[in-house]
């Protein structure tokens, strides 16, 4: 279990977080949407100890993240695995080498290795792409790649951040099904940030929308496309204010 609690974030003075509470349960996908510039992915990196809060924690199982140690937090993050908005690949690698990066700080052999690469990259539909570089790879493959990387490390919970920012309808639609896939093959908790509704509503098991800094509403899919609030009605049907 993923808990935000009452989590606040400034940077320069300017408040971005303003006292997050959330509460991400064991086996779901909760997707987190609101405007850009609104601190979804800020919230998402206290996850993993990327930021230290000013105010409140997340809480992974019972494990104060701010609190950990260099330790603690290496043991939290062999269980997170983080799908970053630009896949952030390594270009002087090949495919396999990326995936297999955080394998080998586990000190796996290499057999071992070789066959993760292999189911995690069968996974996402990209078999056959070992020995290609990442600039030989279109924008989707390479977000593809990106959440091999992470399922190759068979985390507790998977992090998405933006993973259908930049990509056309058709190639969207298909990096939905390999979240839903993973999560069904998996098993994993997941935390999607995103701004893209028709994403949300395929993914998500819940949704949490971030406004001025706080959770302003958070339910079932159907809650929320029948919501009555005015703030979030507007954004979910991308009208102007």
């Amino acid at each position: 279990m993923i808990q935000f609690a009452d989590l606040y974030k400034a940077f320069d003075g300017k408040p971005v977080l303003a006292g997050v509470t959330l509460d991400v349960q064991d086996g779901e996908t909760m997707v987190i949407i609101g405007y850009s510039g609104t601190g979804k992915s800020v919230a998402l990196k206290h996850v993993v100890g990327l930021l230290q809060p000013d105010a409140g924690d997340v809480i992974v199982d019972g494990r104060p993240v701010a609190a950990l140690d260099r330790a603690g937090l290496y043991g939290l993050r062999r269980e997170i695995g983080f799908v970053f908005q630009f896949a952030a690949l390594f270009d002087s690698m090949s495919v396999a080498d990326n995936v297999a990066l955080g394998l080998r700080r586990r000190g796996l052999s290499e057999d071992e290795i070789e066959e993760r690469i292999r189911e995690a990259l069968a996974l996402v539909d990209l078999t056959g792409t070992e020995q290609r570089m990442p600039a030989e790879l279109s924008g989707g493959m390479r977000k593809r790649v990106g959440i091999a990387r992470a399922i190759a490390l068979r985390p507790r919970y998977l992090l998405y951040d933006e993973p259908t920012t930049g990509l056309d309808p058709v190639t969207s639609a298909v990096m939905d099904q390999l979240m839903v896939r993973t999560r069904e093959h998996l098993g994993v908790t997941g935390i999607v940030v995103t701004h893209d509704m028709r994403s949300a509503y395929t993914v998500g098991d819940r949704i949490a929308m971030l406004y001025e800094g706080r959770i302003r509403q958070v339910g079932a899919v159907a809650e929320i496309q029948q919501t009555g609030d005015p703030v979030v009605r507007q954004f979910i049907e991308g009208r102007p204010a």
